[in-house]
């Protein structure tokens, strides 16, 4: 009997190999230090998970630059006491069978002079109604060189602590997000107005990043295909340009956050993007995120055209998801949970609070 997809290799345009197609997700788990350093709970989380099965192990978002920090707990890569934090954990990933992927982050607007002390900047500066937002200073030529090398410097870290990869940011309303936006970014200089100007800063970092790490070291880029919740005025074929663009000028993965994986496009709702970006990245490997929970979800999200299924709610629920999902109708139970279903998966409590909000635990 032949070996299901989503249990085959995949190999990067780098020649980097992931022994399946089981992505550990990017997730927000409030778990570092105050100080953005690593705690005991957060590697015993990204360990636990990866000597479970997961080709590759991603780490929630990392900020890159003091001023990016956007939650209390967010995990930072921007000194030399975040770098110490991390020693060993890319090569006990690595030896645990994973790829470790360190997604890198800026929350622009997004970020919270709260919790990094600094005030916030973004394309532009606006308002939105909620009184714990605060409307941002307009970037300067200095930010925006300041970002791309603190993009590059945490990336150089990344390899020099034997991570196998990371992935930039670029969904959900963050940063990268909010230049690509043509409401957030009204810019007439080179960093905004068509889409070239709005798409220079994420491609910028992309090539700084990709010329400051070695080739099998991997760089990826996560997308929002099209606006929804905080990720707004993004258009569809717009984020399709931007991929075209970024399988051209080298990134080894790209990866859709689509929040609901088996949803059409809103622009055109007779289409699913998977098809539509696989037609235009050609072979470059795609990720897909997004209410992916049963083995046949996963097998048709690949159907689709993805390459790899990124779990996150499933992969938290459910510790042992990689060892069930080797039978086809592995369908485990759907939240909320109790605490001490949460505790047999490993779930800290600190983590455990964080969750309560999203309906995952019971009440």
């Amino acid at each position: 009997m032949s070996t299901p997809l989503l249990f085959r290799p995949l190999r990067f345009p780098n020649g980097v190999q992931t022994p399946n197609r089981l992505w550990l997700a990017p997730l927000t788990n409030l778990q570092s230090h105050a100080d953005g350093t690593l705690s005991e709970q957060e590697r015993d989380w990204l360990l636990g998970r990866a000597r479970r099965g997961y080709g590759v192990t991603e780490t929630c978002a990392v900020y890159v630059s003091p001023e990016g920090k956007a939650w209390p707990g967010e995990l930072g890569l921007c000194s030399d006491a975040h770098e110490a934090s991390l020693t060993g954990l890319g090569p006990d990933l690595a030896e645990a069978g994973s790829l470790g992927v360190v997604q890198l982050f800026h929350g622009g607007a997004r970020a919270s002079q709260e919790h990094s002390g600094l005030p916030t900047w973004s394309a532009s500066t606006w308002t939105e109604d909620g009184a714990s937002f605060v409307p941002p200073r307009t970037a300067t030529e200095a930010d925006l060189q300041g970002v791309i090398v603190a993009f590059r410097q945490a990336a150089v870290r990344a390899a020099r602590l034997g991570f196998a990869g990371v992935e930039l940011h670029g969904a959900h309303g963050y940063l990268f997000s909010q230049f690509l936006s043509h409401t957030q970014n009204p810019r007439t200089d080179r960093w905004g107005g068509d889409l070239e100007g709005r798409a220079r800063l994420l491609r910028e970092t992309l090539a700084a990043v990709r010329a400051a790490v070695p080739r099998d070291f991997l760089v990826g880029v996560r997308l929002s295909p099209e606006a929804g919740g905080q990720a707004q005025g993004l258009d569809l074929d717009d984020s399709l340009q931007v991929a075209t663009w970024l399988a051209a000028e080298g990134a080894d993965f790209l990866h859709l956050s689509l929040w609901d994986s088996f949803a059409n496009t809103r622009k055109r709702p007779d289409q699913h993007p998977l098809p539509l970006f696989r037609a235009v990245v050609g072979d470059l490997p795609l990720v897909a995120a997004g209410h992916i929970w049963s083995r046949a979800e996963a097998d048709r999200v690949l159907e689709l055209g993805a390459d790899m299924v990124a779990l996150g709610r499933a992969a938290i629920c459910w510790a042992d998801w990689p060892q069930g999902a080797r039978d086809p109708a592995f369908d485990p139970a759907r939240p909320p949970f109790s605490a001490a279903h949460m505790d047999e998966q490993d779930i800290q409590p600190d983590f455990q609070h964080y969750l309560r909000r999203f309906g995952l635990m019971q009440r």
